[in-house]
This record gives structure tokens, C-alpha cells and sequence, in this order.
């Protein structure tokens, strides 16, 4: 549900790569997620296809932490918008059985939403329609947890308005989506979990897919955790409201084995597949693009509650990565850049984590309130007398951890910030951004 974005890009060459993976390869990588493991920086599950096969799968962490249930390779997590790729599936397939067309317009369903009769179809798909994107309004957070209708859905989404004119640009929007499964059940007169099942799950026999409702560990289910000074369990939001948008649950084997069956032309025709990974404004139709050297992958990422995922297929070396988590103090990104180059037979680092001790009174002269000429926020920077936070303008707060000095991190988005007690200043450095921030006077 969320926006996560797979930076990938980095320079190199090509290189073969065999129906499996290299001794010395599996190995470093079992180690790299030891490491993860041994200082609790990532829980969830991995799996890897060459050709269709699995040449690697590892899980860590638990399902539930709190009654010490240790995941494994039967766990199912949410996977958030990865849900997209397999509502595109079904919308397509409506269309090859003729009963939708991309050109039809939202009010033949929708009539109260703005622009609904030059929206199309299409445009829900490819994030082009304008629609506000409900998970960014404000409340959002206080009526997640709470199941909603299609009426009072529809309301929301309909009250929320519009972002743009239709198709002038791209914004990625979940309302897009939620809709788009309406007109699904609307279609085929059946509810999204049935039609799901029906059209994806029983062909592909996707025996732990399906649309998720309240958490159940006893059924393998995860429950998801965030990282503050310690993990906090996550509240669950209703699926309801996501449904085909963000509602899936799903292990990395299913995954795998859906995404390689859209890519050898089991779910759709091969054209509306090219439709899928034509992308505009950095957005296909319920695909996104992953560039890894070289190649392409095509795919989606996904992020609910404290769920985050990734699902990929490279073409160039029929590659397949899946990655589910259900919680996270580290960056996902460096994870997947990790598994693909023992996959590629790239050079990969192990992380290092280093500790670095600070009173709980000398974090005092960092608190207050930062702003920047160079960025339209201000950071405010607290201290339970444990552990520093950050938290940015309208956004959550984060746990700022030590190492040397005057110098904090946050793994999971790459941020560094330096501090300057003396000058009442701060640097924050982010995907090679560096930014001066000024420690405002308390009034």
C-alpha cells in the first residue's frame, strides 16, 4: 500500500549464471542473513527461481514474537501492493473474455467520483486517473483498522477528489485499485477473495494465496512488527478497505511461481502483458521497472501495517526474486541488491553493525526543532532519555541509532544525520543528498 521504490541502478557487466546457485554463493549468502538474524535487523522470507526451479529460499525471525513462534517456510505474510499485479491479472483477463474494455469509463460504476466520465480503466491501471490517493489522507490512520464497505469506500474516495486532470500525468494512488476491484465483483458478480481464488490461485494451485482477513499465527500467518527502540506490533488494517490494492496474503514460493507463470503466458495473452510492463512516468500497469546492472526486472513492491515485500522477474537469465518481511531495521533494498548478485555472480559486502555507546544525557543537546533553505520540512529531534528519534514534517517518527560520535543512522531509508552542537546544526545525507538543517530558537 504504501510507496516503496527498488533502487537498484549500479554499473556493471553482464555474466552467465547457471540453473543454480554457487557453493561459495549460497554460503555467503546464509551468512549474510545470519548477520541480519543475529542483530535483528530484518524478519521474513526470501526464494529465488533460475528457470523456473528454486535454487534459494531462507526465512528468519518470527510469526509471532510475542508468543515465540518462529517463522519458517510455511509462513504467510501480507504483501501489500504486490496485490496490484494480481488484480492487472484478472483485469485483463476480463478483457480477453470481453468483459471489460480499458476504454470504458468509471461512470458506467462510479458516477460520484470527479472526472469519473474521463477516466478510463486504462488510466485506473497506470495510476494516470487523477483519483486522490486515500492512504495519504491525513485520518487515514485513525479508521484503517475498521472494515468499510463498497458504499463507504466509495464515499471516501469520492469525497477525497481529484489530484490532477486525468492522464496529464502519473501518481501512484491506491483508490485506483480498490476501485478497480469493485468493478471486478461488479463484473463477474462475485466477490474479489472467490474471484482471486477462481481466476489465479486453484489454475497456478497457489495454495496459500488468497485475500487476507484478521491475522491468524495458527494458520502460519506472520504478524507484523516496526522498529523503534524495540519492535512494537503493528496494528492491522482491515482488508476491506485494500482488497485488490493491497488485501493479498502470500508466502515467496507462490509468489514465485505466480509471477513465472504471468511471464511464460499461463494468465494472459503476451500483448497485455507488454501492456503491463509499458511504462510511463515511472509506472506500468500494476507493474513498476527494477534496474539491476543491465537488465530489467519487472514487478511490484508492496508495504502494509509493518509488512514490506518485493516481487521481480528478470527476462535476462529467467531470474525470479521474492521477498516477504514482516519486520524490518534495515534497508530492503541492499537485501534484494544482495540476493541478486550471488544470483549474477556479483560482489556483494556482508553488513557490519557497530555499536556505538551514548548517555542518555549527552543525547539532550541534539533535541529541538531543525529546518532547511533546501527542503520544504522541518525535522524534530526527541529523546526518551533512551534512544534519539527523528521525525519529519506530516511524517512517522524514527529511531536514530549511534555510530561515533555526533553521528546517527537509520538503515531502513539509508539516512546518516551529523550533528553540530556547537553550531546548533545538523547535516542529514540521503541517497547522495546532503541537506543543512538549522536548529530553530525555542520561543
Amino acid at each position: 500500500m504504501k510507496k516503496v521504490f527498488l533502487l537498484l541502478l549500479i554499473i556493471g557487466f553482464i555474466t552467465n549464471i547457471s540453473s543454480c546457485l554457487r557453493s561459495q554463493d549460497e554460503s555467503k549468502l546464509d551468512e549474510y542473513f545470519d548477520v541480519l538474524e543475529s542483530h535483528d535487523k530484518f524478519m521474513g522470507s526470501v526464494a529465488v527461481s533460475k528457470s523456473g526451479n528454486i535454487i534459494y529460499t531462507r526465512t528468519i525471525g518470527y510469526a509471532d514474537i510475542e508468543n515465540k513462534i518462529k517463522a519458517d517456510n510455511k509462513s504467510k505474510y501480507r504483501i501489500g501492493s504486490i496485490s496490484k499485479m494480481f488484480t492487472t491479472v484478472m483485469v485483463f483477463k476480463a478483457v480477453e473474455e470481453g468483459k471489460l474494455n480499458l476504454d470504458q469509463t468509471l461512470d458506467e460504476y462510479f458516477s460520484t467520483i470527479k472526472n469519473a466520465d474521463r477516466i478510463t480503466i486504462d488510466l485506473l491501471l497506470h495510476h494516470r486517473s487523477g483519483i486522490h490517493n486515500f492512504t495519504n489522507s491525513q485520518d487515514y490512520g485513525t479508521w484503517n483498522t475498521e472494515a468499510k464497505t463498497e458504499q463507504e469506500m466509495v464515499k471516501i474516495i469520492s469525497d477525497a477528489g481529484s489530484d490532477f486532470e486525468p492522464d496529464s500525468k502519473a501518481d501512484y494512488s491506491n483508490s485506483n485499485f480498490v476501485l478497480l476491484s469493485y468493478i471486478l465483483e461488479k463484473t463477474y458478480n462475485k466477490p474479489y477473495s472467490e474471484l482471486l481464488e477462481q481466476k489465479i490461485c486453484k489454475p497456478l494451485e497457489l495454495k496459500d494465496t488468497y485475500l487476507g482477513g484478521k491475522i491468524n499465527t495458527q494458520n502460519h500467518e506472520c504478524l507484523s512488527y516496526s522498529y523503534l527502540q524495540n519492535c512494537k506490533l503493528e496494528s492491522e488494517t482491515d482488508t476491506s478497505i485494500p482488497l485488490g490494492a493491497g488485501g493479498i496474503v502470500s508466502t515467496t514460493s507462490d509468489l514465485v511461481k505466480f509471477i513465472n507463470a504471468l511471464f511464460d503466458g499461463k494468465l494472459i495473452s503476451k500483448e497485455n502483458l507488454e501492456l503491463m510492463k509499458d511504462i510511463k512516468d515511472y509506472y506500468g500497469r500494476g507493474m513498476i521497472s527494477f534496474p539491476f546492472y543491465e537488465r530489467t526486472g519487472f514487478g511490484h513492491t508492496g508495504g502494509i501495517d509493518g509488512f514490506s515485500s518485493l516481487l521481480a522477474h528478470f527476462s535476462d537469465g529467467d531470474v525470479t526474486i521474492a521477498l516477504t518481511s514482516n519486520g524490518t531495521n534495515f534497508n530492503n533494498n541492499d537485501i534484494s541488491l544482495a540476493v541478486l548478485s550471488a544470483v549474477y555472480g556479483k560482489y556483494f559486502d556482508i553488513p557490519s553493525f557497530t555499536s556505538f555507546s551514548i548517555s542518555p544525557e549527552d543525547l539532550n543537546q541534539y533535541i529541538g526543532v531543525y529546518s532547511s533553505s533546501q527542503l520544504p520540512l522541518k525535522l524534530t529531534i526527541t529523546s526518551d532519555g533512551v534512544a534519539l528519534y527523528a521525525q519529519g514534517t506530516g511524517q512517522p517518527a524514527f529511531v536514530l541509532e549511534p555510530s561515533e560520535k555526533d553521528v546517527f543512522k537509520f538503515d531502513v531509508a539509508k539516512i546518516v544525520i551529523e550533528f553540530n552542537p556547537i553550531d546548533k546544526t545538523l547535516t542529514l545525507k540521503q541517497n547522495g543528498g546532503v541537506f543543512l538543517f538549522t536548529k530553530e530558537e525555542s520561543k
